[in-house]
Order: structure tokens, then sequence, then C-alpha cells
């Protein structure tokens, strides 16, 4: 993909194309059931940044600001798309039946005790983390259509 990247006759526009629809897809494909770790989001971050860099041709060198490359780009930052898969996800298995087994897997809670040590976030203390940055209420996923506005789906035109 290096040459990819480097190559003088490809577009940016084409470049970002190419980004978008392999290498991302692949980064965050199934998001929506990760708890994932602080060090994990910098590793994808990073490597976004890095794609990037080397679409916008700009060595490391360089030292160029991250702002410098997205707005050489056009590339406009995007929100955290995990985060709102993640709430996708939410609003989607609560509105299932209650004898589905992915709801059923979602409201269980482990009968033995934690391990030693600090306890690690679970998937749910990451929903609730979301909701409270995006100020959603508990019993907001009932209406469907406000939830994808409000979780960051946005509505698609037919």
């Amino acid at each position: 993909m290096n040459s990819i990247w480097w190559h003088k006759n490809i577009t940016k526009n084409r470049k970002l194309y190419i980004y978008q629809t392999i290498i991302h897809s692949i980064l965050v494909y199934g998001a929506e059931v990760w708890q994932i770790p602080t060090r994990e989001i910098n590793k994808i971050l990073s490597t976004e940044m890095d794609v990037l860099r080397r679409s916008a041709k700009k060595s490391r060198v360089e030292r160029t600001k991250n702002e410098c490359k997205k707005e050489i780009l056009g590339v406009k930052g995007q929100p955290d798309i995990i985060e709102k898969k993640r709430l996708q996800w939410y609003g989607h298995v609560k509105r299932m039946p209650e004898e589905r087994i992915p709801k059923l897997i979602m409201e269980w809670i482990p009968l033995e005790r934690r391990k030693r040590g600090r306890p690690r976030n679970t998937w749910m203390e990451g929903v609730q983390e979301a909701m409270t940055t995006r100020n959603l209420q508990p019993d907001q996923w009932r209406n469907r259509e406000k939830w994808r506005l409000v979780s960051g789906r946005q509505q698609q035109l037919l």
C-alpha cells in the first residue's frame, strides 16, 4: 500500500477513497461490540494519520501538524466513529425482543468474582459514557428515528 500512498499519478481524492473503503473499514470492523482501550484507539488514529501523511506526500522529517495534513487533503475531522457504532448497536439490541440472544448477553452479569487489581471497563460502561457525552437519555433508544439522529447516524436520503 505504501506505493499507492506515495504515487504521484494517483489523485488525493482517489487515495482517500481507497483509504476509506479498504483500510478504514478493516480498522473499525466490528467496533460496535468492542470495549477498546485508549491505547488501541491511539493506534487506530496514528494509522489514519500515517495514511493521510503519506497521501499528502509529507515526510515525518517535515514534522507537519495533523491539522495541516487534513487541510491539504480536504479531510474534515471525523468524530469518534467507534462511539457512534457502539451507540447504534446499543439501540438496536435494546429494541430486540427479550428472548433474543444478543439482548440476553448484553444484560447478563457473570456470577464469578473479578480478578485482583483495577477492574476493566465494561462495554456497558463505555456506552453509558458515550451517552453522557452526547446528553442522551436512557430511554431515548425507543424512538428509532430520534436515536439515529442523536447517536450520530445520519438519515439516508432515498
